[in-house]
């Protein structure tokens, strides 16, 4: 299968998803309708709320923002949101410097961050709101092999400098009918801190302990390695550079046009990355958080049938209670728009996957405490 036929078919699949519901949000009283969505349907209504803020972080979820704000803005013409991706580690500093209104991160707050967070929120706590899931794709540039599966102990070797070769024996056992260069291996990481790069090492610890033994962190932990800033940064290196391989949110890969590898978990059959695959593992994560707090624990060893097992699920920071009063009503009003129906359908086709209704419901009624 070609490069373009399998962006495609992954496509095909991640717009399957197809519902438009009447959002209720907090902010002004005035509903105004929203501008048409990509596919020429009416997106909902929203309760606008005037005036501007910033928020920072997350790169991964940066085409996610994209949309969200362009649809926001269109219907709330008296709004003007800034999202800055500057990176997980980066937007949570700015959200304890209190320079942004939020922070986007890729992975819930370390104990060592709730700290500045609780005094950034004046003693309140700061709460971890799951908005996006963002699987993350092995993307790479492998020419002439258009599907390549991978599993955590060889991804984990990969990364860690212990397998080279495209043809290495560990890769050639899983894929019997490739024909596999004996080309170096490029691979390259984040440069910046990413919660990206946590959750790979956290699936790799998870699933390959004994080859992986670095640790974990939004820094990556493994030995040698190229490295390029954010993803769109590893995204272009991967691009432009034969043999090269790189973790990279599926939404990056798909519109680098890059080949994404399926993944060997134990189950009867490697899985491909596709928006059912990547919402069976967030299905069943458990909320490790308190009250409010939706921080997740997920279950990156999982071998359950169809769960692609490398998914990061993207957080906005925010104080329970101590916000900027001026900005506080917009704050509420979006963000309780990407919590929404409409706003989760709004990334059809973007690469990522709609929280499940469960969960996302869990998300409306904490963005409406936040005071």
């Amino acid at each position: 299968m070609t490069s373009s036929a399998q962006t495609s078919r992954a496509s095909r699949v991640l717009v399957a998803v197809s519902c438009v519901a009447v959002l209720a949000a907090c902010g002004t009283d005035e509903q105004r309708p929203f501008d048409q969505a990509s596919d020429g349907q009416p997106a909902g209504q929203i309760a606008c709320a005037d005036g501007s803020l910033t928020a920072a972080g997350s790169s991964a979820q940066k085409n996610a923002m994209d949309e969200w704000v362009r649809a926001y803005q269109s219907a709330c013409k008296a709004s003007t949101i800034n999202y800055q991706p500057s990176g997980s580690g980066a937007g949570i500093e700015q959200f304890v410097a209190g320079t942004v209104a939020f922070a986007g991160t890729d992975s819930s707050l370390k104990d060592q961050e709730v700290v500045g967070a609780t005094a950034r929120c004046k003693g309140a706590p700061a709460l971890n709101l799951p908005m996006v899931i963002g699987p993350v794709a092995l993307a790479y540039n492998l020419p002439g092999v258009p599907e390549l599966v991978l599993d955590a102990p060889t991804i984990a070797k990969v990364f860690s400098g212990v397998v080279t070769t495209w043809d290495d024996p560990a890769i050639a056992a899983l894929n019997p009918q490739a024909k596999l260069p004996s080309s170096r291996i490029q691979p390259f990481v984040r440069s910046d801190e990413s919660g990206t790069t946590d959750n790979l090492q956290k699936y790799l610890k998870a699933a390959a302990p004994a080859q992986w033994t670095f640790g974990t962190g939004k820094k990556f932990a493994g030995p040698g390695n190229q490295s390029a800033p954010k993803s769109d940064g590893v995204t272009q290196a991967v691009k432009t550079t034969p043999n090269a391989i790189s973790y990279v949110e599926v939404s990056f890969a798909e519109n680098a046009g890059l080949d994404v590898a399926r993944i060997a978990t134990g189950a009867s059959a490697p899985v491909e990355l596709t928006t059912e695959s990547a919402a069976e593992a967030v299905e069943s994560a458990t909320v490790k958080g308190s009250g409010n707090d939706l921080a997740l624990e997920l279950d990156y060893a999982t071998k359950d049938e169809g769960a692609y097992p490398i998914v990061l699920v993207t957080y906005e920071i925010a104080c329970q209670s101590g916000n900027d009063p001026a900005s506080l009503p917009l704050v509420k009003s979006f963000l309780a728009y990407t919590a929404s129906e409409a706003g989760q359908d709004q990334l059809e086709g973007a690469g990522y996957a709609p929280l499940p209704s469960s969960l996302r419901k869990k998300v409306e009624a904490s963005v409406q405490s936040l005071s």
